[in-house]
């Protein structure tokens, strides 16, 4: 993209803060600097089920990525639980945030390939009151040059406060009375979920070992984390299966997902 057309593109974002435009305008900006397949951007807040603030899916893809998502993998997904820790506002490649196995793991087999993307990267803008605006590009062809993620890192001063500026109201958005009550505990609602899931069939240490694998962790990594042995885990997990009375992980992440669904 030339000069005068970038200059144009950015003085479109600018102009369109605040209206319906702004969201065609940055992703024509964006567009324009490493064509891509869809764009999303979903606001997020402690626990809370993410909102969709602007996507252009087809009806056809809008299920799995927007509906589907919404119902609880997102609870899995790399970026989300990224926007929770939450990591430095700045442009990410999905694989930079993801679990050591997640492309081996149930989130990724089970709900992610559904996409048929070939990469996502994110854009994580920090909006002041406690939520995190990310917005996502996705290509379904090929993943992002080197060259292309430089030159959508130079719009960076243009993508973070006009995002900013625009979705200022996002923690509004969110009820009020719950995010209080979120931010009060330590424990989020993903934690919640891993430490009853089972209930009264899996023991505390059996849940953390659920909670890790789904994550998409690899036995090595999980025993790092829980100070265990690679084979102590896999113990665990032989364990697992059998008193829930399945034989797969993907069995495993399906009655997660099922746990969720009844929240």
């Amino acid at each position: 993209m030339d000069r005068s057309s970038l200059l144009s593109r950015i003085g479109a974002v600018v102009a369109g803060i605040g209206s319906d435009a702004f969201p065609a305008a940055l992703t024509s900006l964006l567009q324009g600097l490493a064509p891509y397949t869809y764009t999303v951007v979903f606001g997020y807040s402690g626990a809370a089920r993410p909102l969709d603030l602007h996507d252009d899916f087809p009806a056809s893809k809008r299920r799995v990525f927007v509906t589907d998502y919404q119902e609880g993998p997102y609870l899995l997904d790399p970026f989300y639980l990224a926007a929770t820790r939450p990591v430095a506002a700045g442009l990410y490649r999905i694989r930079d945030l993801a679990p050591d196995r997640f492309y081996q793991g149930e989130y990724f087999r089970n709900y992610y390939i559904q996409t048929g993307l070939a990469e996502e990267i994110g854009f994580f803008v920090d909006i002041p009151g406690g939520a995190t605006v990310v917005l996502s590009l996705m290509r379904d062809e090929r993943p992002f040059s080197l060259r292309e993620m430089k030159a959508l890192r130079e719009v960076w001063p243009v993508v973070e406060p006009s995002v900013r500026r625009h979705w200022a109201d996002l923690p509004a958005r969110f009820d009020q009375s719950s995010r209080s009550h979120r931010d009060k505990t330590i424990e989020t609602e993903i934690e919640q979920s891993f430490q009853t899931f089972g209930e009264g069939v899996l023991t505390a240490r059996e849940r953390e070992i659920v909670e890790h694998t789904l994550k998409g962790h690899s036995a090595d990594a999980v025993g790092r984390i829980l100070c265990i042995s690679p084979g102590t885990v896999r113990i665990h997990r032989r364990n697992i299966y059998a008193k829930l009375r399945i034989s797969s992980q993907g069995e495993l992440f399906s009655r997660f997902i099922e746990k969720l669904g009844r929240k």
